[in-house]
């Protein structure tokens, strides 16, 4: 009607990795692109290191307006700093928040930047979104996340089984919604990339088998991390594999993951990218014959292409699993036993317990943001068991 204007609701998420971002970009895009909503990023962490591929540039080449940089140390890389930057992070937060007033801050996962971001937001009254919450792992990601569920409002979750567990939280029902995993929308926009021009863009021969490692430290073994990243380079070389292996992320352990790459890069097989663009990650990840690690990509987004998933240790402890997924002890025998296994096993079919027969999460979540209720009931949350 004339007279009448459109009230824009404004939604700031926060980002502090390649990771998060990359799982997240169609979904903030498809918010800056719905009527009723506009959108902005507040970029931390690991975006703004020089060392880590300042990765912050992604976020704006996105087309996505960043409204505050937030810079942490990321350095010595020990649990001592992480907890730190948490503690740096609510002040630099509650200030961003603060002189923006948005009205819904988004998050996803569990990371600590994503706590910090819940707690500042929560003490301005401002109501805090979280995606895939109520997901299990055998680290300090999995009481990191729970609590970033307990700071917030709304759910959006990737499985159905998550949904009910965070209702057996004392999460309000109607403010827990099934929308798919973000990392999977787009996976299919385009064909599959083509072997041949993949393994030359990374200096690989398309005839030998291909890995894809991904390996980041774990808290509570930060002290092995140099020897485990070791183990594995060693057991994949050993059954003929080339490797294209992501540096870690900037957690505990990290110095000694990195370390060990470095080490091997030097052999003929080995590979180190710092950091892979989306698109350029999700076509290693499509032609790879094996995937080595503990990422949250070889839960979710591999088995969207059918490619055989070494998951190593504790870090996706407890996750729901798809069938391309084979669970190993970092132990040389199993690691070994179990890099083989998979490559002679060959590719799974497609199918993935992470995504939903129709639409995409990044349009589930934009058309929830726009249309939920933002009223004392939704702020003043309490516990329904």
């Amino acid at each position: 009607m004339v007279g009448l204007e459109l009230t824009v609701r404004r939604v700031r998420y926060i980002s502090g990795t390649r990771a998060d971002f990359g799982l997240m970009r169609r979904t903030l895009q498809a918010i800056r692109d719905h009527a009723a909503l506009e959108v902005s990023v507040i970029a931390t962490g690991m975006h703004l290191s020089p060392m880590h591929g300042d990765t912050v540039r992604e976020i704006e080449a996105a087309g996505l307006a960043i409204s505050a940089r937030v810079p942490v140390a990321l350095e010595p890389a020990t649990g001592a700093t992480m907890a730190r930057g948490i503690g740096i992070m609510i002040g630099a937060f509650v200030d961003a928040l603060e002189a923006d007033r948005p009205d819904i801050l988004l998050v996803l996962g569990d990371r600590g930047e994503m706590l910090a971001g819940a707690l500042a937001a929560i003490h301005l009254n401002i109501p805090v979104a979280h995606v895939c919450g109520g997901e299990r792992s055998g680290t300090v990601d999995e009481p990191v996340r729970h609590a970033i569920s307990k700071l917030s409002h709304l759910h959006f979750t990737a499985t159905e089984g998550a949904r009910e567990r965070l209702i057996r939280m004392g999460e309000a029902p109607e403010h827990v919604c099934v929308v798919g995993a973000p990392g999977l929308d787009g996976l299919d926009d385009r064909p599959l990339a083509d072997r041949v021009l993949v393994a030359a863009r990374h200096g690989l021969h398309p005839a030998r088998p291909i890995a894809l490692m991904v390996y980041h430290p774990v808290l509570q073994e930060a002290a092995r991390a140099e020897a485990d990243t070791m183990l594995l380079i060693d057991t994949l070389l050993a059954a003929g594999c080339q490797i294209v292996a992501l540096a870690p992320n900037a957690d505990a352990g990290s110095d000694g993951v990195l370390k060990a790459l470095k080490q091997a890069v030097g052999q003929t097989d080995v590979q180190l990218r710092t950091h892979l663009p989306r698109e350029d990650f999700l076509d290693v990840l499509a032609i790879a014959d094996l995937m080595v690690g503990n990422s949250s990509s070889g839960i979710t987004e591999a088995a969207s292409f059918g490619t055989p998933v070494l998951n190593v240790g504790r870090r996706q402890n407890l996750r729901e699993r798809n069938a391309n997924t084979t669970d190993v002890e970092i132990e040389p025998n199993a690691i070994a036993a179990g890099v083989q296994d998979l490559l002679s096993r060959g590719r799974y079919p497609a199918g993935n317990v992470y995504s939903l027969p129709e639409g995409t999460a990044a349009n589930r979540v934009a058309a929830h943001l726009a249309e939920v209720v933002i009223d004392n009931d939704l702020l003043m949350k309490v516990n329904r068991y």
